[in-house]
């Protein structure tokens, strides 16, 4: 049987929380933040230019918000019967965000994921800038991700399974042989391969035909 490489999106996949809204929590500016990612997730928006508007409200946080984030984080019910099934088969997991390393690095270390790449925010003397650092982990820059993982692990591009939810996962998705979506949004359950309907991410395992 084939190894495999499945990528996840991490906000409302990987976790059941969106992490900048974690982080807004703290901002006082959840309501704003929650109108442009639901724009964002629904294809409305630009990702890149959302991602500054959103990030753009945190300005003046001190960097100890991301320890209150992560004490914060809700892994989705299966995520660890998932990464200890693909494990034992020898595959390969991770996960790509929209989201930030500072709160995603603590999470995956403890999940032992294999791979993950997320945006990183600004900080400068302990104070959140409003702006990210280094280049935007987009919808391309997902694709991006899967591909070079891929090629790392050496599992071909027909073995690659991609788990999204919103607008910004569907080049990565396209990118994988096999597509799923997972608490999906209404345009990525019509484009994806299969839908796993309920919000338990061992179901990924039986279709892969790693579990009966």
């Amino acid at each position: 049987m084939p190894r495999f490489l499945t990528v996840l999106d991490v906000d409302s996949t990987l976790i059941e929380n969106e992490v900048i809204e974690l982080l807004a929590d703290a901002a006082g500016s959840h309501a704003e933040v929650s109108r442009i990612t639901e724009r964002a997730m629904a294809g409305e928006l630009d990702f890149a230019e959302s991602l500054t508007a959103r990030v753009a409200t945190l300005a003046g946080l001190s960097e100890g918000v991301f320890a209150d984030a992560v004490a914060q984080v809700r892994v989705t019910e299966g995520a660890e019967e998932l990464i200890a099934g693909l494990h034992a088969h020898g595959s390969v997991i991770g996960v790509v965000s929209g989201g930030f390393h500072e709160v995603l690095d603590p999470v995956a270390e403890r999940l032992g994921l294999d791979h993950w790449r997320a945006n990183r925010l600004e900080v400068v003397d302990g104070v959140l800038t409003g702006r990210v650092s280094g280049p935007v982990v987009d919808a391309e820059g997902k694709a991006a991700a899967l591909r070079e993982w891929a090629e790392e692990s050496r599992v071909g591009l027909e073995h690659t399974v991609a788990v999204g939810d919103g607008a910004n996962d569907l080049l990565m998705m396209r990118a994988a042989a096999l597509s799923v979506a997972f608490n999906a949004k209404p345009r990525v359950r019509e484009q994806a391969d299969l839908v796993v309907a309920r919000c338990d991410l061992a179901e990924l395992l039986p279709l892969m035909g790693l579990r009966g």
